[in-house]
């Protein structure tokens, strides 16, 4: 069998496209494979094509690499396409986050959920349906994986909007589940675990000891009982003043989780995700815990941390031991790989339209469940019924999810307004909310599926 061309899209952006490079390296079922970095931005491709080549050095070389800002001939006979692009990206989350909270919204973070996510979604859809536009003219069989949050509404554009194959990827469970193996003080790999629900608003339905057999659903749930994990005024402070520390600032994102504390004490389940995701679809987010962080500074200061250790990594004379960075927590190449060579293997998570997999969720809705992967497909598991109150927080979501999506690809901005309106974090008064709308809408026009003369 030849070797797959993968074409990396967003590869300038060096949070992911250097963890996909060096998760091929370590895959040896795709060894030869011909990887393409694409990017539109020519002086940030050149820098992460600088550190992928002296990974793919390191480890013997096992795959030909490129880099090219030509969408032709980056697209070209693909195989695979994974897709992380977006423009200007701190830039807008900021007006996301901070323009609705002056109108009254009570968002936690404005990338996902709330009125800010309304113009992210708008924007990530319109740049991710141009990079369908390429892979339908150069590449039409290819298969694509979009990593693009909102990961439901950027994954329901596609599908509504393209005859692409298709699936959306996040790596919140596997995370989840190390983080969760940490506090047990297990070995990840030890735990067998599923969950069901939306991206960022997913929850652990079972959760086993593979070499015992017992349920650790019951122990995690008894572990955030624990008074550690009350996260009064203290331990609120301590993470009001990480903030500005991107390493301090990462283990608070991941640890301090009053909002995760209280739906499993509340609601008796187990968030995948953080507060920073899971808060973004509660509308009593703002509410629990005191205090939650404006991820937009958190992630800027973390993203520039992230760069300039790369960029040293790339051009130091140092013997650093680049081989021995190993397999991420991503599932995005296994799937490639089993998808390619039909090695029938198991994944934490998928972003797919509902076809009964979530037997009380709208069909057709993006939803996220575990599957298995091989030559003829993703094959989606089939779960229980999502468990109330969540089930009632999803159906809230599915038709924000549907209004974004049709204003997108009609250009209609009556359904986004609709979405916006009618999201659980929104201002009350809708005369805030159109006045919102109005004013995100002029200063993002430029990246919006809106004919500014209309």
């Amino acid at each position: 069998m030849k070797p797959p061309k993968i074409t990396f899209v967003g590869a300038g952006g060096l949070s992911f496209g250097p963890t996909m490079v060096n998760d091929v390296l370590h895959t040896p079922e795709l060894a030869g494979a011909r990887l393409v970095l694409h990017d539109i931005d020519a002086a940030r491709l050149g820098r992460a094509h600088l550190f992928a080549a002296r990974l793919n050095a390191a480890n013997g070389s096992p795959v030909h690499l490129e880099q090219e800002t030509d969408p032709a001939r980056a697209f070209e006979g693909a195989d695979f396409c994974i897709s992380s692009a977006e423009h200007g990206r701190f830039r807008y989350w900021r007006q996301d986050y901070e323009i609705p909270r002056r109108y009254g919204s009570t968002q936690v973070n404005g990338e996902n959920g709330g009125p800010g996510a309304v113009f992210h979604s708008l924007r990530s859809i319109q740049n991710t349906l141009g990079i369908c536009a390429s892979i339908e003219k150069y590449c039409p069989d290819a298969f694509l994986v979009n990593l693009s949050n909102p990961m439901s509404r950027v994954s329901l554009a596609i599908n509504k909007g393209t005859a692409i194959r298709n699936v959306g990827m996040c790596h919140e469970m596997p995370i989840g589940l190390q983080r969760i193996g940490m506090l047990l003080r297990m070995r990840p790999s030890r735990i067998a675990a599923k969950a069901s629900g939306i991206n960022h608003f997913t929850f652990f339905t079972e959760m086993v000891d593979r070499e015992t057999g017992e349920d650790l659903l019951p122990r995690v749930k008894a572990l955030f009982r624990r008074k550690a994990f009350d996260f009064g005024p203290v331990s609120s402070r301590l993470a009001r003043a990480s903030e500005s520390r991107p390493v301090l600032a990462m283990l608070a994102d991941q640890f301090y989780s009053p909002l995760v504390a209280h739906m499993v004490r509340v609601h008796d389940v187990v968030p995948c995700s953080v507060d920073s995701h899971i808060g973004e679809y509660l509308p009593f987010a703002h509410e629990i815990g005191g205090h939650h962080p404006a991820h937009v500074g958190q992630f800027e200061r973390i993203d520039k941390v992230i760069e300039r250790f790369t960029i040293w990594l790339s051009e130091t004379s140092l013997p650093v031991p680049l081989r021995r960075m190993g397999h991420s927590l991503e599932e995005v190449i296994p799937i490639i790989a089993s998808l390619w060579t039909g090695t029938r293997r198991e994944v934490m998570a998928v972003n797919v339209p509902n076809r009964g997999y979530l037997p009380n969720v709208a069909d057709g809705a993006i939803v996220e469940v575990g599957a298995t992967v091989d030559r003829d497909g993703i094959h989606p598991d089939v779960m229980p019924p999502i468990a109330d109150p969540i089930a009632e927080h999803i159906a809230a979501q599915i038709p924000l999810q549907d209004w974004i999506v049709e204003s997108a690809l009609t250009g209609d901005p009556e359904p986004a307004l609709r979405a916006l309106v009618e999201d659980p974090a929104s201002p009350d008064d809708e005369g805030a909310c159109k006045a919102l709308f109005d004013e995100m809408v002029g200063l993002q026009t430029a990246e919006l599926p809106y004919d500014p003369a209309a």
